[in-house]
């Protein structure tokens, strides 16, 4: 068994109020399974018709490996044309992952395929609707977002697999110093935890999304992603109201992103391994003070 994990609660549809009072203010993630039933997308969006619409744009590919210390963070593999990549996925497993695309800038017009949920909160980033791609066995190792927006997540075609985090877990969970990403060097699906002592006890969630489904994961959620099939999801991004939040999302794009890209470069491996070390001294720290209980 993974960590302590418990279900995310599940609803078809939800009012406004209920969200705001159980979930939005409380932090606490949620799927609703019918938010996409009136999206044109959930019939429309399938690889055949994104082959069609964008097949011939080339793009950026990740995969499970360890992030290169010289390089900065979700540096790329290896370059494809989108439709050969799609073919790919629908065709056998594979490692090799899309972080990110924003499709919507090349066809506008797929805004009319989905909805976005304003009814429930605001503070929606309409500019930037991020998809992001993967093959059976690809994974996405376990970060919270730098820029710490509420995320609506929408999965198609197949399934996926989420192990999520509440940020108070943070140092437990090796999170490398200046980042807002853990070590790599574990499992998160299943953590050796005479290695990784500080993982023993954490507490999560596990997800499985289906095709349609939206998971709501709050501000600061760490979160884990495997694909089970080839398939794909989108992620609308929505700022919380706290100006607090606000200014602490400023300083992570500033300190954790810029600065700390500047100095992955500069000191290359010594550096990767200083953190590293550093992560393991805060985590074994944080377990012997029983934080964050």
């Amino acid at each position: 068994m993974s960590f302590i994990l418990k279900p995310v609660d599940t609803v078809e549809s939800i009012s406004p109020a209920d969200f705001k009072k159980n979930y939005l203010d409380a932090r606490r993630p949620l799927i609703i399974k019918g938010l996409t039933k009136t999206w044109p997308a959930r019939e429309k969006w399938d690889t055949e018709y994104l082959k069609k619409i964008g097949g011939d744009i080339t793009v950026s590919l990740m995969d499970n490996s360890k992030a290169d210390p010289s390089k900065p963070i979700n540096a790329s593999v290896a370059e494809m044309k989108f439709g050969d990549y799609l073919d790919l996925i629908k065709r056998e497993p594979t490692e090799l992952r899309i972080f990110f695309f924003n499709l919507f800038k090349h066809h506008p017009d797929l805004i009319n395929d989905i909805v976005i949920p304003k009814d429930l909160m605001g503070g929606f980033i309409e500019s930037m609707p991020a998809m992001f791609f993967g093959g059976s066995n690809s994974v996405t190792f376990l970060h919270y977002d730098i820029d710490l927006p509420h995320l609506f997540h929408t999965h198609f075609g197949g399934r996926k697999h989420i192990i999520l985090f509440d940020n108070k877990w943070k140092k437990r969970l090796y999170c490398i110093p200046n980042a807002t990403y853990a070590l790599e060097d574990y499992d998160v699906a299943n953590p050796d935890f005479e290695k990784f002592p500080a993982l023993k006890g954490v507490e999560g969630y596990e997800v499985f999304l289906e095709h349609g489904d939206t998971l709501f994961m709050p501000t600061g959620m760490w979160h884990w992603m495997k694909y089970l099939d080839g398939s794909f999801s989108l992620s609308l991004r929505a700022w919380d109201a706290s100006i607090t939040r606000k200014a602490q999302s400023v300083f992570n794009l500033a300190v954790k992103g810029g600065l700390d890209s500047v100095l992955k470069m500069a000191f290359k491996a010594p550096y990767a391994k200083w953190r590293e070390r550093l992560a393991i001294k805060r985590a074994e720290n944080a377990l012997a003070e029983g934080s964050p209980k």
